[in-house]
């Protein structure tokens, strides 16, 4: 899956499940959308349905740190990564 694929559905899962109206790649998702803790940890398992593998406790903790839409997919890419569906 290309990155602008990935955005696509990435976006298209916040606005659908979170209600985020006309998010943008570096919108900070708290401060311009009010994304909390718990939709993080939905959000998360969402991805993990997409990408249909489990994310380890150290892969989740990691995602602790993004806050845009580009970190979701920067993230996301190197979780592929590290398991090899993807080419550095």
């Amino acid at each position: 899956m290309t990155r602008e694929e990935l955005q696509e559905r990435i976006i298209a899962i916040l606005v659908q499940d979170f209600e985020f109206k006309n998010p943008a790649p570096n919108d900070h998702l708290r401060d311009v959308h009010g994304f909390d803790s718990i939709d993080a940890i939905e959000l998360l398992a969402k991805i993990e349905k997409m990408l249909g593998f489990a994310l380890t406790r150290e892969e989740k903790e990691q995602a602790m740190a993004i806050r845009t839409i580009n970190d979701i997919l920067d993230y996301i890419e190197t979780m592929q990564r590290k398991r090899g569906l993807v080419k550095p």
